[in-house]
């Protein structure tokens, strides 16, 4: 269990990085937005290049982000009938759907997003608006997404069974349980 522990946090801990590094997509998107409403305003230019190139930023930080969302607990799920169990059960419930659903879809998604962006890359293909970007950098982030997404799901699903076998405190975790994400290493675990 102790390989497996060591795993999760190794995989949490790459999630966290590009989770948080996707912040950096975004910016990149309103700049980017920012920039074609100004140009095409005043100056009356518009690029299919950098209008599509703002939804790419954008999908490739909504892609890449997945495993992070997951990590801290702020996924989207159908907590009407789960709100009512106790976290024993919840730990059960949720290492079920990781197991049989999420890992699965993820598995799935990582192959034929492969295939998609492979195929995209071999022959060069570009948006069908004049002038747009290519495909295969945006296509690319389907499966390297969904890979984030499914090492995460493994990592959660050691989280819930650590629970279950009593070796943690919490099922899973939030932001606030994480340590400082800059922290300096010489002040890390001393309380203030």
């Amino acid at each position: 269990m102790d390989h497996l522990e060591s795993f999760s946090r190794a995989v949490d801990t790459l999630n966290r990085v590009i989770g948080r590094a996707t912040l950096w997509l975004i910016l990149g998107s309103i700049v980017v937005s920012a920039g074609n409403a100004v140009m095409r305003k005043f100056f009356g230019l518009a690029s299919n290049f950098w209008l599509e190139g703002q939804w790419h930023l954008y999908g490739a930080a909504f892609l890449c982000a997945g495993g992070y969302v997951l990590l801290v607990d702020e996924h989207v799920r159908v907590d009407v009938l789960s709100q009512r169990f106790g976290p024993r059960v919840r730990a059960w419930l949720d290492g079920a759907v990781m197991l049989l659903v999420v890992l699965p879809v993820c598995v799935l998604l990582v192959y034929l997003g492969g295939l998609l962006a492979l195929q995209s890359w071999r022959i060069g293909e570009t948006s069908w608006h004049p002038s747009g970007p290519l495909l295969w950098p945006v296509l690319t982030c389907i499966p390297l997404g969904f890979g984030l997404l499914g090492l995460q799901a493994l990592s959660e699903v050691i989280k819930r069974a650590g629970f279950l076998l009593g070796r943690r405190e919490k099922p899973n975790v939030v932001e606030a349980d994480l340590p400082e994400f800059f922290a300096d290493p010489a002040t890390a675990g001393k309380s203030s």
